[in-house]
């Protein structure tokens, strides 16, 4: 029997988070989840079925290739976010990284509010 139910990921923690009024999505593992697009489309189709409005996700849960912008991995899944209104909160330290042109992708996405890189978990949950 098939449903439209997005793909279920097993045994992944949500945190819940209220956020002037938004109903946000905190994953809270210590695996990769997120390096495909596939993989970033079922985890927002699973998340907006169970009435999300964002997602929160740390660094340690995304692929190191997507943080390679020449991969194009990070693109891709980003642009699935924006495409279906999903805002994405990316939580770690990403001065890590050498890259200027990942550097100035991240100042780029922070100024608008679909896409968010921050260092830490407190600066989205006030």
């Amino acid at each position: 029997m098939k449903t439209n139910e997005p793909p279920i990921i097993h045994n992944m923690h949500i945190e819940t988070h209220h956020i002037n009024g938004i109903k946000a999505a905190e994953i809270v593992m210590d695996e990769i989840i997120l390096r495909t697009t596939a993989e970033g489309l079922d985890l927002l189709g699973n998340l907006y079925y169970q009435g999300f409005d964002k997602i929160i996700i740390h660094k340690r849960n995304i692929t190191p290739d997507f943080f390679d912008l020449k991969t194009g991995i990070a693109g891709d899944i980003l642009q699935k976010f924006a495409q279906y209104q999903m805002p994405l909160v990316i939580v770690g330290d990403f001065s890590t990284f050498d890259s200027k042109s990942l550097h100035d992708f991240i100042f780029e996405s922070n100024k608008g509010k679909q896409i968010n890189f921050v260092s830490t978990l407190s600066e989205v949950v006030k």
